[in-house]
């Protein structure tokens, strides 16, 4: 059926209390992506709508979501793979326009995290680990990370610092980002001082510096069949791999905790559909929830070995000017963390560097990125291939 591209990319703002409803707050990313890919939006068949569910009270989004932005007659439904759901999006997408049975479908992905408290938002990613054998105890994303970051250190010496160093490149993209929820300046200072917000304890060995933050937003990518890209844009950016992977919901029933499996089988299927290797990634956009989860991503997706994640974040060689960009834009650490928002703000800054558009973010002309998403504590993985 040809190739598929990705015509138009939109995003909100990431913020941290939105003053709108959900269906005005995706509207900010769908409009941004129509108009990037300048298109009527009768010209899209069909949308897919994604978030991780119970953080506001409309059920079944989706509808409410068509219905407001003009999508109907057209099909529509709601998808949810925790903090992966647009990338699980636009698979679904890519499916449904591979197959020929749309030509031009929309992956809407939004989260409006502030609807609940802080703590209520943690219960709630709580409950995307099995609520009968751990999340009644009392694990949390910090404290399910804290125990990766726990056990790289034992096993390849990593040090609290090497995890520190990823958060200042963080920062150092994301007071450029002006879509980014934290525009300010992190140094490793403020990792030894104790009255430096970011050097307080969360869940050991991780610090309040090692977190992303809750965000409200919304993102939204829009894919087209070959004729059709071709057609309506001068500047699609083709899929050229997808790979997806699950693993045991419960940790117990693992025994990797030193990187993530389904990244690592994810990485190895989408190599292989796009013909590429790790070596030919130009610009990557990893999921970095916290510190550990991008030092993890460097081995599962191949940049450094088993262990050596650390040595590309000393050697600065994941900043712009480096032998692999990665979170050029400030990343989940900076720009937040609205979860069903989050691959496609990804993918949005993939397409961006691809085309040569990102501005004071821009890689030296890249030719191929990758987008690494995780849903859960490594339940859900993805890895998405781009090429221009």
């Amino acid at each position: 059926m040809g190739k598929v591209g990705i015509i138009g990319v939109g995003q909100s703002a990431f913020v941290r209390g939105y003053p709108g409803s959900i269906r005005e707050l995706a509207f900010e990313g769908f409009k941004e992506a129509v108009k990037d890919a300048q298109i009527s939006v009768k010209d899209i068949d069909a949308s897919i709508v994604c978030s991780a569910p119970e953080y506001d009270k409309q059920r079944s989004p989706a509808g409410v979501f068509a219905e407001y932005l003009g999508l109907i007659p057209q099909p529509t439904c709601y998808l949810e793979s925790l903090c992966s759901s647009s990338s699980m999006g636009l698979r679904v997408a890519y499916s449904l326009v591979k197959s020929g049975l749309h030509d031009v479908v929309a992956v809407i992905g939004f989260q409006k995290m502030s609807e609940i408290s802080s703590a209520e938002s943690q219960e709630r990613m709580g409950r995307g680990a099995d609520i009968q054998w751990e999340s009644p105890f009392g694990t949390m994303m910090p404290a399910y990370y804290a125990m990766y970051a726990r056990a790289h250190m034992e096993k390849y010496g990593t040090t609290p610092e090497d995890l520190a160093l990823i958060r200042v490149k963080a920062a150092t993209y994301g007071q450029i980002n002006e879509k980014a929820v934290y525009r300010k300046p992190v140094t490793m200072e403020m990792f030894s001082d104790p009255e430096s917000p970011m050097s307080g304890p969360v869940a050991s060995p991780l610090r309040v510096g090692d977190c992303c933050a809750n965000a409200d937003g919304s993102s939204c990518v829009i894919v087209a069949n070959e004729e059709k890209a071709k057609a309506l844009s001068d500047k699609p950016v083709w899929i050229l791999g997808l790979g997806a992977a699950s693993t045991s919901v419960n940790l117990a029933g693992r025994d990797l905790f030193t990187g993530l499996t389904v990244a690592q089988e994810a990485a190895r299927q989408a190599y292989e559909m796009a013909g590429v290797g790790p070596k030919d990634i130009d610009v990557a956009e990893v999921h970095d929830c916290f510190t550990i989860a991008e030092l993890m991503a460097y081995e599962n997706l191949g940049f450094a070995e088993p262990g050596q994640g650390r040595e590309l974040i000393r050697a600065k060689e994941t900043y712009k000017e480096g032998s692999i960009p990665v979170n050029v834009d400030g990343g989940l650490l900076s720009k937040g963390h609205p979860i069903g928002a989050t691959g496609g703000s990804q993918i949005r800054t993939i397409v961006l560097q691809l085309r040569g558009e990102a501005g004071e973010m821009q890689v030296k002309d890249p030719e191929i990125g990758l987008v690494h998403n995780i849903g859960g504590v490594g339940l859900y993985g993805n890895v998405t291939i781009l090429g221009r």
